[in-house]
């Protein structure tokens, strides 16, 4: 990854986990809450792809999982979120651009109900039952409802800021710009053809009045030689 991935990514990831746990996971909503960190993985995931995603989705779930107040087992999120991020990026169009906003909220569904499943299934793993006493099938219910309530205010910004920051060849290749500048170059091109045709028509124009002319005076001077 390039530094201005490293720096866009870890920047987000910090001021999303800020604001879950400062401010939504005060909400105190019924069942799950809002996952912002998990909305900016998928964001950056859908822009760099699996490989990317898979390692924002590790930094991200790491640093949640050291955060306070984690009550879980270190790297329990940042497993979930690895996953998660290498999934959402395999979901990357090849060229880059998502035509609708239909697969992204698709990916939004399903990545909250995965990353619910997975988290509760590590959890049993490590003796963590936690999940049970709440209701798993309410958990994925309301975490599905939350993040998809807030993905359209999020992951539309979180993937223009990365293809900024990536500077995106494809955003440059079909910039008006560079469009221009290949119809001004091809007009310049076309233009000085015909410039050098009509001189070289006007040489050879020239060449031709010459001929006449030496042929004339040859005619001439044949005829004062007899």
């Amino acid at each position: 990854m390039r530094v201005n991935r490293i720096l866009l990514s870890s920047a987000l990831v910090v001021v999303a986990l800020v604001v879950q746990v400062s401010v939504l996971a005060r909400l105190h909503l019924p069942g799950a809450v809002p996952d912002l960190l998990l909305l900016t993985v998928l964001g950056l995931a859908l822009v760099y792809g699996h490989v990317g995603g898979a390692l924002v989705g590790f930094g991200a779930g790491l640093l949640a999982d050291l955060a306070p107040p984690a009550d879980h087992a270190a790297g329990r999120y940042a497993l979930v979120l690895c996953v998660i991020g290498y999934l959402a990026g395999l979901a990357r169009p090849e060229n880059g651009r998502l035509k609708s906003a239909t697969g992204p909220m698709v990916v939004v569904v399903a990545a909250a109900i995965g990353s619910t499943l997975l988290y509760a299934g590590v959890g049993a793993l490590v003796g963590d039952t936690a999940a049970r006493h709440v209701g798993l099938v309410s958990l994925m219910f309301t975490a599905a409802l939350y993040d998809l309530l807030l993905a359209p205010f999020v992951v539309p910004g979180i993937m223009a800021l990365a293809r900024r920051a990536d500077n995106d060849p494809l955003a440059e290749s079909s910039s008006p710009s560079k469009k221009a500048t290949d119809i001004t170059s091809g007009w310049i091109s076309a233009g000085t053809g015909l410039k050098l045709g009509g001189q070289r028509g006007g040489l050879g124009g020239l060449k031709t009045r010459a001929r006449t002319r030496t042929a004339r005076v040859g005619r001439i001077k044949g005829v004062k030689r007899l």
